[in-house]
């Protein structure tokens, strides 16, 4: 499930998408907008702004803006970033392995069925893109 704060990193994001040729936006304008906690906003917009994904402007005419261009960010990068595993089990995931307690994972039916939820999901996951949710 997604977290909230990956929730509104999408809307955020989207919001931003859809707006990418009007120059940077305010974080007020998207926080009111897209009904998003301000301060809760300006956190995520932060993240987002570390991890290369975002860039913003000061002063007049300023605000948050792409850094690079949405069609190229998967969905998996933008919850990986957010919220962590997309797994549902530390186990099975790629880039936040961990082994459970008390598990034997080459005898264990639940991880082989999570590996398959997990590949089913990032089939879909690493295939969208932020483009993708833009009107």
């Amino acid at each position: 499930m997604l977290t909230k704060k990956s929730q509104y990193a999408f809307k955020a994001l989207t919001y931003l998408a859809d707006r990418q040729k009007d120059g940077p936006v305010l974080i007020s304008e998207i926080a009111q907008k897209k009904k998003i906690p301000l301060k809760f906003l300006e956190n995520i917009l932060l993240e987002l702004k570390k991890a290369e994904i975002l860039d913003s402007k000061k002063g007049k005419g300023g605000g948050y803006f792409f850094k690079v261009d949405p069609a190229t960010i998967k969905m998996a990068k933008i919850i990986r970033l957010i919220d962590g595993p997309i797994a549902m089990l530390p186990c099975v995931s790629l880039y936040f392995y961990e082994r459970c307690k008390n598990c034997n994972e080459k005898h264990c039916g639940l991880h082989d069925v999570m590996v398959q939820v997990r590949d089913a999901t990032l089939a879909i996951l690493e295939n969208r893109t932020l483009a993708d949710l833009s009107d």
